[in-house]
């Protein structure tokens, strides 16, 4: 804290009885001897604000009322602007549970609001960010690469859960409340007409052949680095899990290389030989793993097989990032933000799912972890 021009200033005189026995209530004021500064917020003091409507005469006999002033709405009695502004940041900003916002405005201002109150200021927030949405819907779709995910969040009735659907780059985010089902993706309205490469985890909706207008895939590399590390824990005695992490470890050191020397794609010397190497892993991981004969989509394969059919069969969504460092080799921007929102808003259950349809919007991307968040994303209709 520093020194500054104070807002209040309060006088204080000596008091009490002097050594001599005179009372220094009649003692002569020869000045500031000292000062202090000391921060200090009001005490609760919602104030209760009447306007009144004057009637007025014009010299031609017509009377006139005056109009409502902006943010009065017409009700004998109504909540103030500051008043709903403090109820959206604390929901949305701050991530405070309905009833507990409710609360701290009670104690904080005096003013006593209900919870529907609450919910009312943040469908009129997402009204108001209906258009903003939008431009960041637009400015993802057009993205060249922009990552997706999806996270559980109990929205609506106590027991229901739904899923947030996430569209990120590195300057923006959308989410989206659904399911986990083709038509939400749809109806998300990110991928239908997004042109650029999609990085994803293996979930089969983000690879459908719906999305006919995508340049490609990447699959996110720390997921399938993960599936290896279990295949290697299933497997103790097999090299080909080690080693197809190894060759994965090494092209995306080298794609890190490659991006702080302003190359369009990892070198072919370096990343041929890690390649080979990777084939080489799924090789032979398929070898040692047989098919459980039977339809693909409802027969249990042991563990890996599956991941290494993905790997043989969509190598091209696995190593698009060598050619291109444009690509992410990871999804760890969208992870962390559905990661992070499903953190915070667990006390958000009571939230209806037109206001829990995008909790987060505005420069989430990768600012909102490395400064905190520096703009906030209203809530916005889905």
């Amino acid at each position: 804290m520093s020194w500054a021009e104070p807002d209040e200033t309060r006088d204080h005189y000596p008091h009490g009885a002097c050594e001599c026995g005179a009372d220094l209530a009649g003692a002569q004021d020869l000045g500031v001897a000292r000062s202090f500064q000391q921060l200090e917020i009001p005490g609760p003091c919602a104030r209760r604000i009447q306007h009144d409507l004057h009637c007025g005469l014009c010299g031609c006999g017509r009377e006139r009322v005056a109009s409502r002033p902006p943010g009065v709405p017409d009700a004998a009695v109504s909540i103030g602007p500051d008043l709903r502004a403090l109820a959206v940041y604390l929901v949305v900003f701050q991530h405070v549970p309905i009833e507990r916002c409710r609360e701290l405005i009670a104690d904080v201002t005096g003013a006593r609001v209900s919870a529907g109150f609450i919910h009312s200021c943040l469908r009129t927030a997402a009204d108001l960010a209906a258009d903003v949405i939008k431009l960041i819907r637009a400015l993802i779709t057009a993205a060249q690469v922009a990552g997706f995910d999806e996270t559980t969040l109990r929205a609506g009735p106590a027991g229901q859960k739904k899923y947030v659907l996430g569209a990120f780059t590195g300057q923006y985010s959308v989410l989206f409340l659904g399911a986990r089902t083709l038509a939400s993706f749809r109806d998300f309205g990110i991928l239908p007409s997004f042109r650029g490469v999609v990085v994803s985890d293996r979930y089969q909706n983000y690879f459908h052949d719906s999305w006919e207008h995508t340049a490609g895939n990447q699959a996110c590399l720390a997921h399938i680095l993960r599936d290896y590390q279990d295949a290697a824990e299933t497997y103790p005695d097999a090299i080909w899990p080690v080693q197809a992490q190894r060759a994965l470890r090494g092209l995306i050191r080298a794609w890190h290389a490659a991006c702080d020397d302003d190359l369009e794609a990892i070198p072919a010397a370096t990343a041929d030989p890690l390649i080979l190497e990777f084939r080489r892993a799924v090789r032979a991981g398929l070898a040692s793993v047989p098919r459980i004969p039977g339809p693909k989509h409802s027969t249990a394969q042991h563990p890996g097989r599956d991941l290494m059919e993905f790997c043989r069969d969509r190598e091209n969504a696995v190593l698009r990032f060598t050619c291109d460092t444009r690509v992410w080799p990871t999804n760890d921007l969208a992870s962390h933000c559905t990661s992070w929102v499903r953190s915070v808003v667990p006390g958000f259950s009571r939230w209806s799912g037109r206001v829990a349809g995008v909790v987060l919007s505005i420069a989430c991307g990768t600012d909102i972890f490395r400064q905190r968040a520096a703009e906030v994303g209203v809530v916005a209709a889905s």
